[in-house]
């Protein structure tokens, strides 16, 4: 049996970045699947999970603004965190001043969505109990209806973070933006679903107190209409591509 919850997300500005557009940031027009699934895995997630989004719906006009950002060329390195910690030295620090970089993004402002989606048993850490199904719609649903996260939820980029989510009964379409609705039937082209990582999640060496994950990864990608504001993402996903 699959749980499903239906959501409004609101926030000051997002930026689900196009894959082919990687030094200058450049948004697509509405969220990708997997971008939402980050967001809600930031308020609520367990190994034995997964969230699946069924429906997205565009509220708010689709409004673009360029901004300059100072970013880092640099990642931390694992193995300098590592020799630190074994009292080995190492620095595990980036200095700014020394790898900073500004560039241009073109971001979207002043977002609204509403997302339909549900969760589904992974197989993965199997629970014990016979509801455990139960037992995670109890607790995406308190945290959801109280505003938690253990992580704040952003809108693609992580400066950009999650303004309002709210959990609702149904969606009230009447609140479509003019500018949506007029827009009617959109071609959205190919754009990025998710992220799919080689180990399905499962760590590469069995150990899940001390795991060890895959970074390969495909990106996945489909062909989505937005209709009226609305995006089936169900309707779509039988045409994935990688």
């Amino acid at each position: 049996m699959a749980y499903g919850f239906k959501i409004m997300v609101e926030g000051d500005y997002a930026c689900f970045t196009r894959p082919e557009l990687k030094v200058e940031r450049v948004s697509y027009d509405v969220p990708p699947p997997g971008a939402l699934e980050g967001m809600l895995k930031s308020c609520y997630w367990k190994p034995s999970i997964k969230y699946t989004i069924d429906k997205i719906i565009v509220f708010n006009k689709i409004d673009f603004m360029n901004v300059r950002r100072n970013e880092v060329k640099e990642k931390v390195l694992l193995s300098a965190v590592k020799s630190q910690m074994n009292g080995k030295g190492g620095d595990p620090c980036i200095y700014t001043s020394e790898s900073r970089s500004q560039r241009a993004s073109m971001i979207l402002k002043n977002v609204k969505y509403g997302i339909e989606f549900h969760f589904e048993l992974t197989g993965l850490k199997n629970e014990r109990e016979e509801d455990a199904e139960k037992k995670h719609y109890n607790i995406i649903k308190r945290r959801l209806e109280k505003g938690q996260w253990f992580r704040v939820p952003c809108l693609g980029c992580s400066e950009f973070p999650v303004k309002k989510i709210e959990l609702v009964e149904d969606f009230n379409e009447n609140l479509i933006n003019k500018d949506i609705l007029d827009m009617k039937d959109v071609d959205l082209g190919y754009m990025s679903y998710k992220v799919q990582f080689a180990d399905g999640g499962k760590p590469i060496n069995d150990d899940w107190e001390n795991p060890e994950f895959s970074d390969r990864a495909n990106t996945l990608y489909y062909r989505p209409h937005m209709i009226n504001g609305v995006i089936d993402v169900r309707k779509y996903r039988e045409g994935l591509r990688c």
